[in-house]
């Protein structure tokens, strides 16, 4: 998530980077206007840094850096207005870059902040041309300098942007993540599927196998299955005989589907009175380690189920971003006295009391994760 620090930072410096930019007002509405917004997008889906970029709309550049209120901008864009604007682009490969709109207030002002976040799905191109923007040309930025719209960039930085694809420019443990996303090419091993590796890098491997610590406890969403027994696994990546990383998963319905465990967060609704959670969350957001996990076993197994996975994140909240999730979690502390309106015609299913757990723990877990998924529905339906 983008802080504020980090926008202050950059405007102190008082000039332009190769992942940031600054603009006195929103681009205009016209051919050019649309020209110029989806050019810098790609430049700086394409950056050089492989960092965040930013394009940081309300700093005039020609009046020594001071702000310009934008919240009465006639070409101001939300987050949903720039998505809706690159969907219809013809990218390569159908992949866009991820973006997002911020504002701020300073000072009694209003700035926006277009965030284009990295990835490693570069170079993101076109295939069309589009408003003097040329099919096929790969456009980046090099310092504070886009690479002119008539220009294709130099064949050492296309370059580095195809290795940045290929997982040739990251550590072993971010081309485990690349790898992650080509499923079709994971093969299992010589003891069955619960042993995998990459065809075309065998020493990228992954291995599941009981969990060592023998659990055998309960989660709330193992309930939202036909079969809620529970089943844990430990998850491990190997580079070599090298241990990279461990994850718990687990394998829900009776085995049909199998996943990471769920990230864990809490809300605290009134937080100057109390910092300890009045109630926690299961969640995964888009673009992280244990999502692509998720998805790749989804994917790739044989055994997994769409009707297992679509109950499952019925209880279990999915984030777009980070960002996203902390935007939310403003809306719920706002709006948790509604609470029981949301319970209105939800399915609860049967959840028996168990030994050596407090009674309706559960019950009391399953309402709010119901509650929660359809109070996000609500804050995505405000943002547009």
């Amino acid at each position: 998530m983008v802080e504020l620090e980090e926008i202050l930072e950059l405007m102190n410096l008082r000039q332009e980077g190769g992942h940031w930019d600054f603009k006195k007002e929103w681009y205009k509405s016209d051919n050019k206007g649309k020209q110029d917004l989806l050019h810098d997008i790609i430049c700086m889906s394409n950056n050089l840094d492989s960092r965040d970029a930013f394009i940081i709309i309300g700093v005039n550049e020609d009046d020594n850096y001071n702000l310009r209120d934008v919240s009465e901008d006639n070409g101001r864009k939300n987050t949903q207005n720039i998505v809706d604007f690159l969907k219809d682009k013809k990218f390569a490969g159908g992949l866009r870059p991820t973006v997002y709109v911020k504002s701020y207030q300073i000072s009694g002002k209003t700035i926006d902040v277009i965030v284009i976040l990295n990835d490693n799905n570069t170079p993101y191109y076109l295939t069309d041309n589009f408003q003097g923007i040329r099919a096929n040309y790969i456009y980046t930025r090099i310092q504070d300098t886009n690479t002119p719209i008539d220009r294709s960039a130099d064949i050492d930085k296309v370059e580095f942007l195809w290795r940045k694809r290929l997982g040739l420019t990251q550590t072993v443990l971010e081309r485990f993540e690349i790898y992650l996303e080509d499923y079709e090419n994971w093969n299992d091993g010589p003891y069955g599927e619960m042993q995998k590796y990459y065809k075309y890098f065998p020493e990228f491997t992954i291995e599941y196998m009981s969990a060592k610590d023998g659990r055998d406890g309960y989660e709330y969403y193992l309930f939202s299955q036909t079969d809620s027994s529970p089943h844990w696994y430990d998850i491990q990546f190997k580079y070599h005989q090298t241990l990279l990383k461990e994850l718990l998963g687990v394998a829900l319905d009776g085995g049909r589907y199998f996943t990471p465990c769920p990230e864990i967060a809490g809300i605290t609704l009134d937080k100057t009175k109390n910092y300890n959670w009045d109630f926690s969350y299961r969640y995964f957001t888009k673009g992280t380690f244990k999502y692509k996990l998720n998805e790749f076993f989804y994917l790739q197994e044989s055994f997994s189920e769409e009707y297992s996975r679509m109950e499952f994140f019925e209880v279990v909240l999915l984030f777009e971003t980070e960002n996203e999730r902390m935007e939310f979690e403003k809306f719920v502390r706002r709006n948790w006295d509604k609470r029981d309106m949301y319970l209105n015609n939800v399915y609860m299913p049967h959840i028996p009391n168990l030994p050596n757990y407090k009674e309706g723990a559960f019950i009391e877990e399953y309402e709010n994760a119901l509650v929660l998924n359809k109070m996000l529905s609500e804050f995505r339906n405000n943002q547009n």
